[in-house]
């Protein structure tokens, strides 16, 4: 008991002393009063603990579609469960189309103010002088009785006050009737749903997401996600299942989430032979309607109306898109548990690009998410084309990119394929592993486009795709401006969300894939992560932990770091120093002795001496005196240390941390021979001073240079100080003569 009274005193004492101690910040602390403590909802592991519980809603929706006003209208209704352990006397849901009316704040002024020869466009954006009908206007609201129930609204958000406290494991039925004004998406700057016009044809397409109000996420960590919608944080909804029945023009076709139930009365005899096959087809995508049929079909409008019913199950939302102009081609994708339909619906001007890469595209997501996390568990995978964005629900996305009369450049062409296998991604995270994006939108946003990336790089070699280096220009931005990954979604700024939310959170994923865990041991714990927490809705904390868990890794320093700070990656090879033994010679006895030494001209200067040319500098090992030894009898082999140090290289490496990110350093030694030998030292050297680390090496052969992560596997923001000897300037002015 003393000695450990005794120890403890110590360690407080070298704690203490330790704040004072210069290059001490608490890098390496752990970081766990950053996150929400652990309970019995969600354990210490990261995985959910056994009183962890969540709400659910089921939907049946019948609503319609008239193209002439722009109008939808539809009934619902709701079946919400209670599944906390509270009771609740009033419910939110999610009404995001009121974002769309003229009083709510718009994103036009982020391109900039009026100004001279301002485009038509952009004014629009910025005052709507041209005004239209916008939102969602609730008729009614009802319970289960038929009788009228209390209802607020406030703004994007519904409130109903219940007759009669909904207790803890009950449920409750009530109706809603609403309806919505279908805007023109090119009149609003980030818009994510309407109708498409083309005039050409006088034909439209309807992209119907946020159509209908939604149960808001009620959990244990923040009670109602009450958050206001403002386009930037998307989606914090319930699991349920949905029967819906959505009518619409009678030539229209229509792609929504799940399962169409009524083949029969929506598609012609043809149409469904074409299904049968494609069904059964691996190895190609069919048309189950042509390029030549979708041309036909806008040519003229039917007058009557048509039914088209879906059922979907255990999802968080629907969407859906409606149009005479569709082509739709579908193919079957195998996978280990499941085989899934990914279909693709577009009108003639995606032609021929869509045809040759959007199917695929959802299919190569399909493969290579699935393989990363769990197999995609739903019936169909639907890619949509619109003119511009992207935008994902469960089963169905929005996507982008069309060629120019029927050109398309090898850049556009990626980025359309990319925005595909992006959006499909987003089946994942978040509409399966249910993260908050209303709150944090990196955790959808960076780990889908994570994987949008590997898929890219796995299955598209030819296209680039995102390795740690690209982030350097962001992290080298202003700090004043710069937010760490660790804002609400609503709070960054918009030119810098991209790198921030989805560029920065892949880096980093990368980074510990690659780099600083393993492949092996991330693949595991990433897999656990999405397995844990599908169907369910994780934190960051959630996250952060169940990496840690699954690697038994500490990666405290690396969370703190990366995504609560915009500290940079700035390691500097400020000195180096070489050295050589001075040669001793045996007697004849065989005893070793001091005798006359090699002579070993001059001593390096370090980094400030440019190159290694003034050669090593000579020392000498001194016998250890028994003092060295403390209390043990053995002793060291002096004579055999001497003769391994004999002929050999030591080189004394200081690195200065300019950058204030502690990260594994990556060294490149460079031989005479011209041979090459990397290693890795742990970010942990920097524990014990994250300012500046002094590291020696023994090396069997001469070294001509040293780098620094030349293949930067860390995005350093800074190569010219990673590199020994330092290039003169004159090879500077060369190389960008070169360039």
């Amino acid at each position: 008991m003393r000695i450990i009274v005794t120890f403890s005193l110590v360690a407080v004492s070298l704690f203490s002393f330790a704040q004072d101690v210069p290059g001490y910040s608490g890098k390496f602390n752990a970081i766990d009063r950053l996150l929400s403590p652990p309970n019995s909802y969600r354990t210490a592991s990261g995985a959910p603990g056994e009183n962890y519980w969540q709400q659910r809603a089921d939907y049946k929706i019948k609503a319609s579609i008239d193209e002439n006003t722009n109008e939808l209208v539809g009934e619902e209704t709701i079946t919400y469960f209670n599944n906390s352990p509270h009771t609740l006397k009033f419910l939110w849901l999610n009404i995001e189309q009121n974002v769309n009316r003229k009083e709510n704040e718009d994103f036009g002024d982020v391109l900039g103010g009026v100004r001279d020869s301002i485009s038509s466009l952009q004014m629009q954006y910025l005052v709507r002088p041209i005004d239209f009908p916008a939102g969602t206007d609730i008729e009614w609201v009802k319970g289960a009785n038929g009788k009228g129930l209390d209802y607020i609204v406030n703004n994007t958000l519904l409130r109903i006050n219940l007759p009669e406290p909904l207790k803890s494991g009950e449920n409750v039925t009530f109706s809603i009737k609403w309806k919505n004004y279908i805007t023109d998406r090119a009149n609003f700057l980030l818009s994510r749903e309407g109708y498409e016009y083309f005039p050409e044809d006088n034909n439209k397409v309807f992209l119907l997401g946020h159509w209908f109000p939604r149960m808001a996420v009620y959990n244990d960590t923040e009670g109602w996600q009450n958050k206001q919608f403002r386009r930037l944080g998307e989606f914090a909804l319930e699991f349920g299942d949905y029967d819906v029945e959505l009518t619409v023009p009678e030539d229209h076709v229509v792609a929504g989430t799940g399962t169409l139930t009524n083949e029969s009365e929506v598609l012609t005899k043809t149409q469904r032979d074409r299904m049968a096959k494609a069904r059964k087809s691996f190895d190609e995508q069919l048309f189950i309607i042509t390029p030549e049929e979708a041309r036909a079909n806008e040519k003229t409008k039917k007058k009557g109306t048509k039914t088209w019913k879906f059922r979907a199950e255990n999802v968080r939302d629907v969407a859906f898109a409606s149009s005479r102009k569709f082509i739709w081609d579908a193919q079957a994708v195998k996978l280990p548990t499941n085989t899934v339909m990914a279909m693709s619906f577009y009108p003639k001007e995606g032609l021929p690009v869509w045809t040759e890469e959007s199917t695929n595209g959802v299919k190569q997501a399909l493969e290579v998410y699935s393989e990363a996390t769990f197999d995609y568990p739903y019936p169909v995978a639907i890619s949509v084309n619109t003119s511009n964005i992207g935008m994902e629900f469960p089963m169905i996305s929005f996507n982008g990119g069309r060629p120019v009369n029927g050109e398309i450049s090898e850049q556009a062409r990626r980025g359309m394929t990319s925005t595909i296998i992006h959006e499909v991604g987003h089946n994942w995270f978040p509409m399966i592993v249910s993260s908050d994006e209303r709150k944090w939108m990196w955790m959808d946003e960076g780990l889908n486009t994570f994987l949008h990336q590997r898929t890219l790089a796995e299955r598209y070699p030819h296209w680039s795709s995102t390795t740690p280096k690209d982030i350097i220009p962001f992290m080298m931005g202003d700090q004043k401006t710069l937010r760490p990954i660790m804002t609400n979604s609503d709070n960054d700024l918009l030119f810098q969300m991209g790198a921030n939310f989805y560029q920065k959170p892949t880096v980093g994923l990368q980074m510990l894939r690659q780099t600083i865990v393993g492949k092996e041991l991330f693949d595991a714990a990433f897999k656990e992560y999405a397995n844990r927490w599908k169907y369910k809705h994780p934190n960051p904390s959630d996250f952060f932990r169940t990496l840690e868990d699954g690697t038994a890794t500490d990666l405290d320093w690396f969370f703190k770091g990366w995504f609560f700070t915009t500290e940079t990656i700035d390691i500097d090879l400020a000195e180096v120093k070489w050295y050589q033994l001075r040669e001793e010679q045996n007697n004849v006895e065989n005893k070793r002795q001091k005798g006359s030494t090699k002579r070993i001209s001059g001593s390096s200067k370090g980094a400030e001496g440019n190159d290694f040319s003034d050669g090593p500098q000579p020392f000498s090992v001194a016998p250890s005196g028994a003092g060295n030894y403390g209390q043990f009898l053995s002793r060291l082999d002096e004579g055999e240390m001497r003769d391994q140090l004999s002929g050999k290289h030591i080189y004394e490496l200081k690195l200065k941390n300019k950058g204030g990110l502690v990260m594994p350093v990556i060294i490149e030694w460079t031989y005479t021979d011209g041979t090459k030998e990397v290693q890795q030292l742990p970010a942990e050297i920097w524990r014990l001073n994250e300012a500046e680390v002094t590291k020696t090496f023994l090396k069997e052969k001469e070294v001509t240079s040293i780098a620094i992560d030349p293949n930067q596997k860390l995005p350093d923001v800074n190569l010219e100080n990673n590199v020994f000897p330092r290039p003169k300037q004159s090879d500077k002015f060369e190389e960008m003569k070169k360039e």
